[in-house]
């Protein structure tokens, strides 16, 4: 067994130790590495460079340690254990790395245990140690990883099968809120640390459906016997999965409140809640259905697939229609999600220059290392993977009269390449879905997958009721889903936000009128026409002018006040929103849209 005990031994520096006893190392001499990347993160991220010391002994006789590269250390041979102490800076407020203050403590595996090589396969045993100190006396502890001794939320002794799962079980440490219910016989518990109100009942209460509805679909019994949703109630946003929980992070505003109607969902909360289902979802797709590529992970360097469309686009495509199956939202609110979804990829010109494959090759050094220009250059495999997979769920649907769907295909990936049954080839999906449906696909995956040519999602929805509209944008904030509020007003074309100076350029679209002119991202605009404005103030500010009119833009780029003659352009119609056809849903729309038969 490979025995780890690690202790936040100074909160106050952002300090975790960690030591490591491997009680037989190799006999050539042990080596340790620490992984470059966290598997659901496709992105190369260093972890070893938050070492910020290391020592080796052989029982009380000190050890030379070589570094050979920028992840891996090596020990001299030596007869008997050797016992490894390290610390790890952790001040990485995220999902995927390592935090720790006087508020709480959290950690990945990845960030800050060290594989022992060559003994990644044997159980692992870790000692999780309170911080010292009257102030932290009342911290509890929460985590998926299965435990040896101590009380349910205490610190004590845990064990993993080996390496690979040591690393999938985050930790949470601190003062925190704590609820529990069932799903489908399964016990769930619900972690949220931070400052914060919240209705904890009613959130147990509509995760409860979630996790049912996901569980039935791929079929009883649930992969897990217990999970555990993890939040950080902070001002970020974002999602990680692991094995048998997940961690999240939440702005105060997304969580229900108890002075909340006992139906309402606010916008923020149903942004939650379709985070929560996003994570549950990948329990199956991408933790254990993985690509071929994926089995096993080398954490040591990238990992190319181009399957991230669907093990992130379907996952993205049933987070939201969860919520509409089980009643939480209603058919008008996921329409508008699927709204915003269509014209999030409509308005960036990088769907007519990559593809849903490629924009998964790249992700390590395109999607994860986005820039001013991504909208402009990539498409996302998140965004465009979901609408790919809602037109293969209708195609299937249409083609089959309904006898197959996406849940089939889902159910079908399980049982065929669920865990312990080896990773889907990279053109599996295609080729169970035409198992499945007994005809060729091809035509359809050579357009979604393989060019840059737009869904033909408005066939598809009409169908089931359901009406496609394309708009101009009603202003830079505008997201999408809804109609419009008024006349189009003319655009820059541009995206800002909010800056002290005024309005901070964050991209520039191509072939607009900021583009043309000259503006760039970065660029603080402060007054169009002469009049001060900021981002708030923005649209207002060109309200009144027309097509063709020139104003006069002054910014800020760097510490050089410049002034560009912007002409002034219509919005084109790529902002999307979705209504109910005249009749309603069709039977076939009740079918697809609320899982009625």
């Amino acid at each position: 067994m490979i025995r780890y005990q690690i202790c936040p031994v100074h909160p106050q520096a952002h300090i975790f130790e960690i030591t490591l006893t491997v009680d037989r190392p190799t006999p050539e001499g042990q080596a340790l590495t620490m992984p470059s990347w966290i598997p659901g993160s496709y992105m190369i991220r260093d972890f070893a460079r938050h070492v910020v010391s290391l020592d080796a002994r052989a029982g009380d006789r000190p050890l030379a340690v070589a570094k050979i590269d920028k992840q891996t250390w090596q020990l001299p041979p030596v007869d008997g254990p050797v016992t490894v102490t390290y610390r790890v800076y952790a001040w990485d407020l995220s999902v995927r790395g390592a935090h720790l203050d006087t508020t709480h403590g959290y950690f990945n595996g990845p960030c800050v245990f060290l594989a022992a090589m060559g003994h990644e396969d044997q159980p692992c045993e870790v000692t999780i140690v309170a911080p010292a100190g009257a102030e932290f006396a009342t911290w509890r502890l929460a985590t998926g990883m299965p435990r040896l001794s101590g009380a349910e939320l205490d610190f004590g002794v845990f064990q993993a099968d080996n390496y690979d799962a040591l690393i999938d079980y985050p930790v949470e440490m601190g003062h925190f809120e704590h609820a529990r219910f069932e799903a489908c016989g399964v016990p769930h518990d619900v972690v949220l640390t931070g400052r914060f109100r919240v209705d904890l009942e009613r959130l147990c209460r509509d995760l409860k459906p979630i996790c049912e509805h996901h569980i039935k679909l791929f079929g009883e019994p649930a992969p897990v016997d217990r999970y555990l949703f993890m939040t950080l109630v902070t001002d970020g946003y974002g999602g990680l999965e692991h094995r048998n929980s997940t961690s999240l992070m939440s702005p105060r505003g997304d969580l229900p409140l108890p002075t909340d109607g006992p139906r309402q969902v606010r916008d923020g909360y149903r942004g939650y809640l379709g985070l929560c289902s996003h994570e549950y979802f990948h329990t199956w797709n991408i933790k254990r259905i993985k690509p071929e590529a994926f089995t096993p992970f080398d954490l040591s360097q990238e990992v190319h697939t181009e399957l991230l469309w669907a093990f992130e686009g379907i996952t993205s495509y049933y987070d939201d229609l969860a919520l509409a199956r089980t009643g939480l939202i209603s058919p008008e609110s996921y329409l508008e999600l699927v709204g915003q979804t269509l014209t999030r990829v409509q308005r960036g010109q990088g769907r007519l220059k990559q593809t849903v494959t490629e924009s998964s090759f790249d992700a390590w050094t395109r999607f994860y290392k986005q820039d001013e220009n991504a909208p402009n250059a990539i498409v996302s495999y998140y965004a465009k993977g979901s609408l790919v997979a809602l037109a293969l769920d209708l195609t299937l649907r249409e083609r089959s009269n309904e006898q197959v769907t996406l849940d089939h295909l889902m159910r079908a990936l399980w049982q065929r390449y669920g865990e312990g049954s080896g990773g889907v080839p990279e053109q599996g999906i295609q080729a169970l879905a035409e198992e499945l449906l007994g005809e060729s696909l091809d035509e359809f995956f050579q357009l979604a997958l393989y060019s840059t040519e737009d869904l033909p999602l408005a066939p598809l929805l009409a169908a089931r009721g359901v009406v496609l509209h394309w708009r101009p944008a009603g202003g830079h904030g505008d997201s999408g889903g809804k109609p419009a509020k008024g006349p189009a007003p003319v655009h820059l074309g541009l995206r800002a936000a909010a800056d002290p100076l005024g309005a901070r350029v964050q991209m520039v679209y191509e072939q607009g009128a900021a583009m043309a002119a000259g503006l760039s991202a970065g660029d603080v605009i402060i007054a169009v026409d002469g009049i001060k404005t900021d981002a708030a103030g923005l649209d207002g500010r060109l309200q009144g002018y027309q097509e063709g009119e020139v104003v006069e833009v002054h910014v800020f780029r760097r510490d050089e006040l410049l002034r560009f003659r912007v002409t002034l352009a219509p919005s084109e119609a790529s902002t999307a929103y979705l209504t109910l056809a005249q009749g309603g849903l069709t039977d076939k729309g009740r079918a697809w849209l609320l899982g009625q038969q």
